[in-house]
Parts: structure tokens; C-alpha cells; sequence
């Protein structure tokens, strides 16, 4: 078993490998079919190269910047992801204290803790977003962004890729614990004997941002586009901001990667107000600031958060059997430490390219393989 302490992403990976089940890890890390997008995700970045600007006062570097109009300390935030009991007893509200300072977008339908107990446990000026799925019964829905605005999130992210779900071939038939099948936001509206049908609705168009738009009052992400098309539908139906996602290549696999996407959606995005995000791929600070130059107001992580998790309650319990005492889980270290790394490598990527500030990454400090 490694027992080094973690100094990049990829070795939190590592960890999450040598410490988690076999069949939970496959499951966080796995993708469709063969996994061709969950690799392109990541290679693609590897493929762009920097062009940077040299003998600029760099000294002091800000890192901040805005999304949807409140301050964050990087432009580095936390994916949706599901089942975050899998990596760590204290799931979602670890991971929710962790990313103190950002935002941390909460999964509605795959979370193990209740939207309302994650917000109950963090300060209230954190920045909390809830993603959303589209059900066959729109009670599901409706009930989720009201309990949504009751417990203080301050936008919904509706994924629009997820009609039905991918096919992965690594996902094991073995009976999950039962920790993984307790969705309290779900069984929540089902106790009130008031929903139907909980599936994913098939039949859904452009129109249901509409509804959506019609029974609230926050803003609207849409999280799944990789298409100019679908970037200017979306631009018609008061979206206030666009993810650029394959769902980590967890849906249909083929699709090209995210960063490579992301141009085509900032382009066609251009003139309006809804600012472009990505995510998918980004292990390094390097990748950061290359989806920043494209265009990106900001990345969004989701294995590498698993990781950070998996890694502090393993290395703690495995250190309380060595010494033979009792330690408290601490779920927030690990995910912090990710956070923390990839924040102290894009200050560096900024420094070592000239930028002092965000506004100071632009387009022409990236350059794809076939300009070269």
C-alpha cells in the first residue's frame, strides 16, 4: 500500500485505487462503454501547449474571480457527483466544508445526504448550488428546487445530457451496502405520497427551462452542452450560465472532450451575459488555466473530489490501527488538500505565463496541436 504523502491529483487516485473496494472505486471511475471520452477528457488537455509571457511583475497574483455574480477564491469549484458515503462516512457535507471559499454544486438525485443537512453544516455565506435532473413526474422537480430555495442554494443546474443512462461496463451486479441506496432528497418527496413516477423523462424539450424558469426565482445553469446548436438554444430560454460537460464520459461514449468543446460553445455564446463553464479532464493547475484562456469562467471537478475523500478516511483509519488509539475522521482534509493543489499549481501556471490576475489569461496564451 503507497504511503507517501499525495503532491499532484493523480495521486489521490492512487489512494482511492489501493484503499477503496474494487467495485465502488470502478463505479466512481469508470465511464461508457469503453472509456474513450473518459481518456480524451484528460489527454486533451495534455495536447494544448502554452505560449508564455516572460519579465512581467508576477509577485502578486489574485486568483479570484466571480461566478453568476459572487466572489470565489478560485476559479476551481466542485462538480455534482453521486454517493460521496462511498469514499467517506461524512459524504457530501465533507466535501460541502471543504470547498469553503468556491462553490460546490450538490447532487439532487444521487446525494447521501439531505440537501438541507449540507447547507445546516456549513457557513452561511457558502456558495451552494443544486444540480437537477429531469423526472417523468415534475412534482419530483418542483418539490426539489423548493426545498432548494428553502435551505439557501443560490442556483440549479439542470443536466440536460441524461435522457437515459450510459451504458458502463464495468458497473459490477454485486448488492451496493445500503448506505449507497439512501437518497434522502428522492425519498424525501416519495414519503409524501405525492410523486408518481421517479425515471428520467424521455419526452423533454428545450421547453422545460421554461417551466423551470417559471417556478423560481434563481438563476438557471445548463450543464451537458458540447455544441454551438445547442449553445444558441439554450441562449433563448434565460439560462444564466452553461457547463460544459460530457458527464466526465459517463454517457455516450465517442463524444469529444470537454476542452475541446468548449471554444465552440464560448464562440457561439459570445455578446450575451451567460458565462461558459467546464468540466471534465482537469487534473493539473496548468489545465485550469488552459480552459480559462478558451474561454472557461471557471472548471468544475468531480472524480479528483472523490479521491480527496477516499484518501484522508483510509489514511486516518489505517494510522489508528497502526498506533493502536482512536482518531476522528476528519472527511474535509482530503478534499481540501485536492482543492489546495490545484489551486497552488494554477498560481504558479499564472506566474510562470505572465498573469498576475484572471483578466490577464487570454485566448493567446494556448495554442492547439495543429497550429503547431
Amino acid at each position: 500500500m503507497a504511503s507517501r504523502v499525495p503532491i499532484c491529483v493523480n495521486d489521490f487516485r492512487v489512494f482511492a485505487k489501493e484503499r477503496l473496494p474494487k467495485v465502488w472505486f470502478e463505479y466512481q471511475d469508470g465511464g461508457a462503454d469503453g472509456e474513450q471520452t473518459v481518456e480524451d477528457n484528460v489527454e486533451a488537455f495534455q495536447r494544448l501547449r502554452l505560449r508564455p509571457r516572460v519579465l512581467r511583475d508576477v509577485s502578486n497574483r489574485d486568483l479570484s474571480t466571480t461566478i453568476l455574480g459572487t466572489p470565489i477564491n478560485c476559479p476551481i469549484a466542485v462538480a455534482p457527483t453521486a454517493y460521496h458515503q462511498m469514499s467517506h462516512p461524512e459524504g457530501e457535507i465533507a466535501t460541502a466544508k471543504a470547498a469553503a471559499g468556491t462553490c460546490m454544486i450538490l447532487s439532487s438525485h444521487g446525494s447521501n445526504t439531505h440537501l438541507r443537512d449540507v447547507t445546516a453544516a456549513v457557513s452561511p455565506d457558502s456558495l451552494l448550488w443544486i444540480q437537477l435532473y429531469l423526472y417523468k413526474d415534475r412534482n419530483v422537480t418542483r418539490l426539489m428546487v423548493k426545498m432548494a430555495e428553502k435551505s439557501g442554494y443560490r442556483a440549479l443546474v439542470l443536466t440536460l445530457d441524461s435522457p437515459i443512462t450510459g451504458k458502463k461496463l464495468k458497473d459490477s451486479p454485486c448488492v451496493y451496502p445500503s448506505l449507497l441506496y439512501r437518497l434522502p432528497n428522492i425519498e424525501a418527496e416519495k414519503s409524501k405520497n405525492v410523486v408518481r413516477n421517479i425515471g428520467f423523462d424521455m419526452s423533454a424539450t428545450w421547453s422545460v427551462i421554461d417551466w423551470l424558469d417559471s417556478i423560481t426565482t434563481l438563476p438557471i445553469v445548463v450543464k451537458g452542452i458540447l455544441t454551438a446548436e445547442d449553445t444558441r438554444e439554450a441562449l433563448k430560454h434565460n439560462v444564466a450560465g452553461i457547463i460544459v460537460s460530457n458527464h466526465g464520459g459517463r454517457q455516450l461514449d465517442g463524444v469529444y472532450a470537454t476542452i475541446d468543446a468548449l471554444p465552440e460553445v464560448v464562440e457561439a455564446a459570445r455578446g450575451s451575459n451567460v458565462e461558459i463553464y467546464v468540466d471534465g479532464g482537469v487534473r493539473k493547475g496548468t489545465d485550469v488555466l488552459k480552459a480559462l484562456a478558451l474561454g472557461a469562467r471557471a472548471v468544475f471537478i468531480g472524480r479528483p473530489i472523490l479521491w480527496g475523500l477516499a484518501y484522508d478516511v483510509s489514511l486516518i483509519v489505517s494510522m489508528s490501527l497502526c498506533m493502536g488509539i482512536h482518531m476522528r475522521w476528519k472527511g474535509a482534509s482530503g478534499v481540501k488538500q485536492v482543492l489546495d493543489i490545484l489551486k497552488e499549481e494554477f498560481s504558479l501556471a499564472m506566474a510562470l505565463t505572465g498573469c498576475r490576475t484572471i483578466s490577464d489569461i487570454t485566448s493567446d496564451l494556448v495554442i492547439s496541436p495543429s497550429k503547431l
